[in-house]
């Protein structure tokens, strides 16, 4: 088998992509606007190229094989590069339009996000910026496929992982947060044990966070509270938090940026997030990406010098 001989077609990596997206021979034709014909036809010549099946038919649909989804993950790297290849050449042509994808963790999304994501659109506004939220695990290989250009959020460990490189734009502590006129604010000498009575939102169990949470307990001898819900959307959090009596463990900056929530007593000084951005370590950045990497270290100095200021007109008021 020799797949540089002419006979591989791009078109057979697109059908393959949409076969597995769409879960159906049929959808992917209708997404390519192909008749389904035509669909299985190609999908049985690339199977006779490779000498192998690369889907199944099941009761909801297909499914790939062992060998569909070896396949699979080199397709979609090679039609990643294909799109980067496309948006770098019109980048350089017109330097005012192409795309950038983004991959967000809780951290930085909410505050520094929205600001560099404006100031972006303000000076390039034919710039396409894709935001996509989920943990960190799940957007690595993503990020090493090309689908998308960056990961921006707290930063994990990546001394194993050569492949990956992070610039840090920011660090900041994280608070635990109630509703405004939760309850809880009004106790004295408010200890982590109180706040185990509520409901709690914590953040999924492969995140940074929710292991320095868990330390944190530990080093009280308490555990996780039984009650609680496991999320890692800002909104979701924010919105469980704010209707109701739901303790949740927030950037600072998330807490003091939104007027329903207030930071309880109880201090996490052993957690503090260093927020920056993940990078493909032999990949280099489309020029949209550059700009969106400039907004955001731009944006996260100016957070970090309001923050700074705010913190010395408080001390000053004391």
């Amino acid at each position: 088998m020799d797949l540089l001989n002419g006979r591989l077609k791009l078109r057979h990596l697109v059908l393959v992509v949409a076969i597995a997206e769409h879960g159906s021979v049929l959808r992917a034709a209708e997404h390519l606007h192909l008749a389904q014909p035509a669909v299985t036809r190609t999908l049985r010549e690339l199977e006779q190229i490779l000498g192998v099946e690369l889907f199944v038919r099941g009761p909801r649909g297909v499914h790939t094989t062992l060998f569909g989804d070896a396949f699979l993950d080199h397709a979609r790297t090679v039609l990643a590069e294909l799109r980067r290849a496309e948006e770098r050449i019109h980048g350089l042509a017109h330097g005012d339009a192409g795309t950038v994808t983004l991959g967000t963790l809780l951290a930085g999304s909410s505050v520094l996000l929205p600001k560099a994501i404006a100031a972006l659109k303000a000076s390039r506004p034919g710039i396409t910026v894709i935001v996509q939220e989920a943990t960190f695990d799940s957007q690595v290989p993503r990020l090493l496929d090309g689908e998308i250009d960056m990961i921006l959020g707290r930063l994990n460990v990546i001394e194993d992982q050569p492949a990956l490189r992070q610039i840090t734009l920011y660090s900041e502590p994280v608070r635990l947060v109630a509703r405004a006129g939760h309850p809880a604010h009004d106790v004295p000498d408010l200890s982590l044990a109180n706040l185990l009575t509520y409901p709690w939102v914590v953040p999924l169990e492969q995140t940074s966070l929710r292991r320095e949470l868990e330390e944190v307990f530990r080093g009280q001898g308490l555990r996780l509270p039984e009650n609680r819900v496991e999320c890692t959307s800002i909104l979701t959090v924010r919105a469980l938090v704010r209707d109701t009596d739901m303790i949740a463990a927030l950037p600072a900056l998330v807490a003091r940026t939104d007027r329903d929530l207030a930071p309880l007593s109880v201090p996490l000084p052993s957690v503090r997030r260093s927020v920056g951005v993940t990078l493909p370590a032999r990949r280099p950045l489309t020029p949209s990406a550059r700009l969106m990497l400039e907004h955001l270290h731009t944006c996260a100095v100016a957070i970090t010098a309001g923050e700074n200021l705010e913190q010395k007109t408080a001390s000053g008021s004391r």
